[in-house]
């Protein structure tokens, strides 16, 4: 009995010495594991549990600082996080890490240890530098110019109105892609990014492409004069006016030409200063008359009724001068043997470089016209431009609009109207007339508004030849140049 007793307490004693000696053993183990990351432990979502600072520096870096993968449709490029600008911030990071290996309390860590728990759950939240700039630098320095297609605008047919198609591109988006640029740098696991690729449209013409277009469809044409355009955009501002001939004459612009019928939009501004609703119906008419069927008769008679019975043409003047409209003037009435009122000397008709002989009784240029007509527009749009600031108030928004009314009911099918759809609009009007020295027309002309889906416009057009213009070449020309007008404002919509 007392020999079993002896046996039981060596055995005893023998398992004691044996949980010292183990529990020493994993103590001392526990001791080198506490000296390093505690199992668990995440940096940036990158698991560190067991490493050493610089095991834990080591991984990081091979994890954040390998290349990403960006992706421009089917090309790859591999680009170092370095070369984005892109840092971690190690010491920050690991500094944090550390303070998880002793913040756990040893016995605890120990018994965690024993039980082969993880000693932390924490995971230190990424710490880096990033520079959108440099990223954004790269992206158009290095990708978009290699792989955007940019898009092709309409070209325009040599000699005719017509354009060959735009072709649509692609390029970046640079907002969004650095946003996807970004994720990929802060992420462990994806590291590829889909940049954002975007259709573009075929864009726009310049307008100097325009003036290209406009003169090569007056060099292909029959018509061997001068040609004066007045082109501006009612939306932008921007402006195209020239001279051009055929023959490569350089004339600069503002020449003096016989207005004819086109002063009768003059007329027209006049009159509407000078009435107030309710309108007599009487003289409604005659402004329809005048405007519709260019009658001559119906001009004076409405002059007479409203500006003036006797110096109605010179109060017409004074109104253009009013304006700013130097060039314009309206010298005696219309009906054959009136009086020349006024013999009128003009910043245009006193040139010497080029004489078109124009009518003393009454004279434009198409920049005048072009310049009155914006004034109406912007006036019947939204009472702005110069009408109602000049006359204080005594033309009215509606009457500006009654204004383009009447002007787009001069449907004459040929000229400015001949180049554009039926449907749209054109508050025009047009002029010519056989002279009386050679009974010849010399000078034909057109001016409108010119309404359409893809912008508005003013155009005005006036071609001179010193020996005869011919109407049916000078129709044709004014209408393709009409056309080419048209068909830039609206090539979106075609």
């Amino acid at each position: 009995m007392r020999k079993r007793s002896s046996l039981i307490r060596w055995a005893a004693i023998f398992t004691l010495l044996m949980t010292v000696f183990l529990t020493t053993v994993e103590l001392v183990r526990y001791a080198r594991v506490r000296a390093t990351f505690p199992t668990g432990l995440k940096v940036a979502g990158v698991p560190v549990g067991g490493l050493t600072y610089e095991e834990a520096s080591e991984r990081l870096v091979q994890v954040y600082l390998a290349p990403i993968e960006l992706r421009y449709a089917d090309a790859r490029i591999q680009v170092r996080p370095a070369t984005l600008g892109f840092a971690l911030k190690l010491d920050n990071m690991l500094a944090a890490a550390d303070k998880q290996r002793v913040a756990e309390p040893f016995w605890s860590g120990f018994w965690k240890y024993l039980w082969n728990e993880p000693i932390s759950s924490k995971d230190i939240p990424l710490d880096a530098v990033y520079d959108d700039e440099r990223v954004i630098a790269f992206l158009e320095n290095e990708i978009a110019v290699r792989y955007d297609v940019p898009a092709t605008p309409a070209m325009p047919v040599p000699g005719e109105s017509g354009f060959y198609p735009g072709v649509s591109g692609s390029e970046m988006d640079y907002t969004i892609s650095l946003q996807r640029i970004n994720a990929a740098l802060a992420s462990n696991a994806n590291r590829t990014v889909n940049l954002e690729i975007r259709q573009t449209r075929a864009p726009k013409p310049s307008i100097s492409l325009l003036e290209i277009m406009l003169k090569d469809i007056i060099n292909a044409s029959t018509f061997d004069g001068l040609v004066e355009l007045y082109l501006k955009d009612l939306q932008t501002g921007l402006l195209l006016h020239f001279t051009h001939s055929k023959t490569g004459e350089e004339v600069p612009v503002n020449v003096a030409y016989s207005s004819w019928s086109t002063i009768k939009i003059p007329v027209l501004v006049s009159a509407f200063r000078r009435l107030s609703s309710p309108y007599d119906e009487t003289v409604l008419t005659l402004m329809e008359q005048m405007v519709e069927r260019s009658d001559n008769d119906s001009t004076d008679a409405l002059a007479k009724a409203v500006i003036g019975s006797t110096f109605a043409p010179l109060d017409v003047t004074k109104d253009m001068q009013a304006l700013g409209l130097a060039n314009t003037f309206w010298g005696g009435f219309f009906t054959l043997g009136s009086p020349l009122l006024q013999n009128f000397k003009t910043p245009a008709n006193q040139r010497f470089d080029y004489n078109t002989e124009p009518d003393r009784y009454a004279q434009t240029t198409p920049q005048d016209l072009g310049l009155l007509l914006e004034d109406i527009y912007y006036c019947a749009r939204d009472y702005g431009g110069s009408l109602p600031l000049v006359f204080n108030g005594e033309i009215t928004q509606e009457e500006c609009r009654m204004m383009v009314e009447y002007l787009g009911l001069n449907r004459i099918g040929v000229l400015l109207q001949a180049g554009v759809p039926a449907n749209v609009t054109v508050a025009h009007k047009h002029g010519w007339a056989y002279e009386v020295d050679d009974g010849y027309i010399h000078t034909i002309a057109d001016a409108g508004i010119v309404n359409t889906p893809g912008g508005d416009y003013v155009m005005a057009v006036f071609a001179h030849h010193p020996v005869q213009a011919v109407f049916d070449p000078v129709n044709l020309l004014v209408a393709k140049l009409s056309a080419a007008a048209y068909n830039y404002f609206n090539l979106q919509n075609q």
